[in-house]
């Protein structure tokens, strides 16, 4: 039964309306957790059917080293730090061999920190040496930040080192790196990487080349609600204007050996649903919502299927980052139990690449 107080959002999203900042702070307050969510699932079928997304992919995480040192990373570590490392070609080309004992492999996530020492080139000729020796797969990797990042070092312009690494083999851009859009949460937390402009910038140059990107927002930290609507804003706006964002993520904040482990504890089940659910009624002109599952955890993930997410990600294979802060989720998961959890809430699992174009229905 839908609250009182929800009843005119349920109208404009019957009639296909588009909700306003107040209307994103109202749900945020309303305590009605299966009111929003059954509004959040109404949109996502009208949207999206019963398809549920995923893919057979592995992450590539090319190096821990980084000069940024944002205070909500537990991944990042200066150059002779202990457990600091850097891949060379050879060992990233042995990890994905590794990967490819998986049926249906299908692409690779590149991130990594912002290395001090670095050139663009070396990153460049990485992706290279990958897209070469795996054509078939496909690549989607580097996220705004570290695009920005790239520019700065290499004293080319955003638009220049996009052609470039879609030259080199890249297809789509990762989401990471927004954090919130607020340059008062960002000068705080993260004050060496882009700035909420610069990340937007990266999405907007990326689009105009045909680069699709992803988009994503790491809530639960020092954020206020207000920002969370106003980050969400922001990127709504952004795909007004070029048509070019692929999905959505929501990223909970997990705080475990970052620099605010002993200030902030982590997001509960309650709040991850709730914003998820938010999302995809903010986002109306985003087709997909993905349902995080490494950070999520997987029973959080598969109940936000029925929360407004289309998207359950991958099989990963190995995924670092995220499980240095804590995560609990296991470091991948098979394709079957992918599929699994999805039947389970009685949705199609549909296989796509990182462009979700359909691979197979199962």
């Amino acid at each position: 039964m839908i609250d009182e107080e929800l009843k005119d959002i349920e109208r404009k999203i019957l009639r296909g309306e588009r909700l306003t900042f107040e209307d994103g702070l109202e749900l945020f307050h309303c305590k009605n957790l299966a009111a929003i969510g059954a509004l959040a699932d109404y949109v996502r079928k009208k949207i999206c059917g019963d398809n549920v997304y995923y893919n057979v992919n592995c992450h590539v995480n090319l190096t821990n080293i980084c000069k940024a040192r944002c205070k909500f990373c537990a991944f990042g570590r200066d150059e002779n730090s202990v457990g600091a490392y850097a891949m060379t070609i050879d060992e990233v080309i042995a990890l994905v061999e590794d990967a490819l004992k998986s049926p249906n492999m299908g692409g690779l996530h590149v991130v990594s920190g912002l290395h001090p020492t670095w050139t663009f080139e070396n990153y460049l000729e990485i992706l290279q040496a990958v897209h070469e020796k795996f054509p078939a797969l496909y690549i989607k990797g580097f996220t705004g930040v570290e695009i920005t990042h790239f520019a700065t070092i290499s004293g080319l312009s955003v638009e220049e080192v996009l052609k470039k690494l879609k030259k080199a083999g890249l297809q789509a851009i990762a989401g990471g790196g927004a954090e919130i859009l607020s340059d008062s949460v960002r000068n705080i937390l993260c004050p060496k990487k882009a700035t909420a402009a610069e990340w937007l910038n990266v999405a907007r140059t990326a689009h105009k080349l045909g680069l699709k990107t992803n988009a994503s927002m790491l809530y639960g930290h020092i954020e206020t609600l207000e920002e969370r609507v106003e980050h969400l804003l922001k990127l709504r706006e952004l795909q007004d204007e070029t048509g070019g964002f692929q999905t959505f993520i929501c990223f909970p904040f997990l705080p475990k050996n970052t620099a605010l482990e002993n200030k902030i504890t982590q997001t509960s089940m309650y709040d991850d649903l709730r914003t998820l659910a938010i999302s995809r009624l903010m986002l109306d002109n985003f087709k997909h919502i993905k349902a995080y599952w490494v950070m999520l955890g997987v029973p959080v993930a598969q109940v936000a299927l029925t929360f407004g997410a289309d998207d359950i990600d991958g099989t990963i294979h190995r995924e670092n980052i995220l499980h240095e802060a804590g995560a609990s989720s296991p470091k991948f998961l098979t394709e079957e139990y992918l599929i699994k959890l999805i039947r389970e809430v009685g949705r199609i699992p549909t296989l796509c690449d990182c462009n979700y174009n359909i691979i197979s229905q199962i």
